[in-house]
């Protein structure tokens, strides 16, 4: 018994579950959204709840995991990654496969229980997910394919809802695209060095701390300018629009944590954006009760 919660340690270790909380909100902020505009409420029963939960959960274990079982050599040299279970022996490769083929393979079926148009998606957007690690290796820009990763919550979960993609799902996801890569970016710093030794593809390694500072902030821009769109598009209410702006502080106060001490880029990426998804999602549901 006692190795078999060891072993549930280690896949929690290996897919970071907490970091769940960036795309969960969004999918269901979307999932609300749909659910009033078509039912005129916000309940969209429980099997979609369970099925879109399943589905996020499985999308974003088949992500990290693949990621991780890509990235083993890289990891094994760098100090801040050396101690991951698919580096230092906890999970071998072949157990990463299986993890990795289970949870695309339930992806896919949930998809399938969902409606056409969810199963239709279902393996592009498993090839996106999986694209980030592999992008990284030829071109900078591979943080937006992170942040589209994430983007893809909330085109899920209208998708689920609606079996159709509106344009106000388009815009919100494009905002999380931006808001996921603008903070990579910041994350990415504590890499530079390593990736510039190593030959990898980062905005960071390619143009510097100072430009990735820029950059971070005008995709940062980018994120508050398509999450309002979404909100005037979905037509959507006064506390909407406080939650644009609440995140827009958040952020704010994102860039100037780093910039004062980059020691606290645990505290900035982690903690503000996940309270900033919370919040975000907290705002939406008020506004469409």
């Amino acid at each position: 018994m006692q190795q078999f919660w060891q072993k549930l340690k280690d896949i929690g270790d290996l897919i970071v579950f907490k970091h769940s909380v960036f795309a969960l909100p969004f999918i269901f902020i979307a999932m609300i959204v749909s659910s009033k505009a078509q039912n005129g409420t916000m309940w969209f029963g429980f099997k979609l709840l369970f099925l879109g939960l399943l589905a996020a959960v499985s999308a974003r274990n088949f992500a990290m995991a693949f990621n991780r079982y890509a990235d083993r050599e890289i990891d094994k040299h760098n100090p801040r990654t050396a101690n991951r279970p698919s580096v230092d022996g906890r999970i071998g490769a072949s157990n990463l496969l299986f993890f990795i083929g289970m949870n695309a393979a339930v992806f896919v079926g949930v998809a399938y229980l969902i409606n056409d148009l969810a199963f239709y998606l279902s393996v592009p957007i498993l090839l996106i997910l999986g694209g980030y690690s592999l992008f990284k290796r030829f071109s900078p820009y591979a943080h937006l394919v992170l942040g589209l990763s994430l983007g893809l919550a909330p085109i899920a979960g209208v998708v689920a809802v609606l079996e159709s993609i509106p344009l106000w799902s388009v815009l919100l996801c494009i905002g999380v695209m931006y808001w996921v890569a603008g903070f990579d970016l910041l994350y990415s710093l504590q890499d530079m060095e390593y990736d510039k030794a190593n030959g990898l593809f980062s905005i960071p390694s390619r143009f510097g701390a100072e430009a990735t500072f820029f950059i971070s902030k005008l995709f940062h821009a980018q994120t508050i300018l398509f999450w309002l769109l979404f909100v005037i598009t979905a037509e959507l209410g006064f506390f909407a629009y406080v939650g644009v702006f609440v995140s827009a502080i958040v952020l704010f106060f994102e860039h100037r944590i780093v910039a004062k001490d980059f020691s606290k880029i645990d505290r900035a990426f982690f903690t503000l954006n996940g309270y900033l998804g919370i919040i975000f999602f907290v705002l939406i549901f008020l506004d469409r009760m």
